[in-house]
Formats: structure tokens, sequence, C-alpha cells
């Protein structure tokens, strides 16, 4: 099964328990590989979040994830805040950070499979996203995009903590 495939259904498993507790699902990642994977759960909230708010999240969907079963092999459960490499998966998450730079790897057929530049454009209608990359527009829909994060400085991190609330 395709890793985006799997971590949009873990999103649909986990989301409603996530919210209830108050906090926002960033990402979901799945890093399979050789002996135990990783599933990482990245979470925010007005405010930010600490270690005690990663554990709640954690108590929370292990129970949903054991029942559901949706990984065959072991896995490590990872929940964290998204970090300063915030990844973008949602359409949300590409509105609320147009102007920042990013880094999106694109699977075949799409325009460039690699660039590093600034989200210039959202198109929610079309889900497409315009990266601004030297100075020449790089259009990829969405569903081609396979990763993507925010590439900030850390003043830029600091000054969205400080915009959104987070005490970091």
């Amino acid at each position: 099964m395709d890793n985006r495939v799997l971590e949009s259904q873990i999103r649909e498993m986990i989301e409603p328990s996530v919210t209830r507790l108050g906090y926002d699902l960033v990402a979901v990642e799945y890093l399979g590989g050789t002996g135990t994977s990783t599933l990482r759960v990245s979470i925010d909230k007005p405010g930010g979040i600490n270690a005690d708010d990663c554990g709640i999240v954690s108590e929370k969907i292990s129970p949903v994830l054991d029942e559901e079963d949706p990984i065959a092999s072991k896995y490590h459960l990872e929940v964290s805040s998204p970090g300063i490499e915030r990844p973008l998966q949602r359409p949300v998450d590409f509105t609320r950070f147009l102007g920042y730079r990013a880094r999106i790897r694109a699977s075949a057929g799409a325009q460039r499979r690699r660039a590093t530049g600034t989200l210039k454009r959202f198109e929610p209608g079309t889900d497409v996203v315009t990266l601004l990359v030297d100075g020449v527009d790089v259009v990829l829909p969405l569903d081609l995009i396979e990763r993507a994060h925010l590439v900030l400085t850390l003043e830029e991190y600091q000054q969205l903590a400080e915009e959104s609330g987070h005490d970091e």
C-alpha cells in the first residue's frame, strides 16, 4: 500500500480523537523500513504543546490504532510538535503558510520532482500549489506532492510561535 494512502487512512481513524482533546492533527507520517517502522503524529494547539500533551494524545490514539490495526508490522508511535520543519499535508497548511519557504518532493508526472522555494499561491478549487523557485513558478497538483515541509529560519519559527501564542 502507498504510504500516502495509509497515512490518509490513519488520519481518518485518529483525527476525531485528537480533535475532541482540543488539538490540531497537523500531520501523519509513516516511515517504513527494515526492522521497526515509525508512525509519526504531529499535533499542535494555540499556546503550543508540551510532553504532557503528547502523552495524552498518544494514550488516546493507541487503542484506536490497536483496534483498527492499519499497520501489519511492528511500529513505534511517536507523537510530537510539528517543529521547525513543519509538515505541509492539508490544503489549509499551504494556504496558511503562503509567503514562507518550503521544500517539496513530488511523484513522477509533476513539473519537478524536488523543489525548494517560496509558497506563492494555493488554488483551493483545483488543489494546485505554486512555488516560486529561482524566479520561476513551479506548479504542482496537491495529489502529486509526496512530502512537503516548511524551511524556516530560526527567526521565522520564533515569529510563528509568538503569533500563535506558543511559549517556545
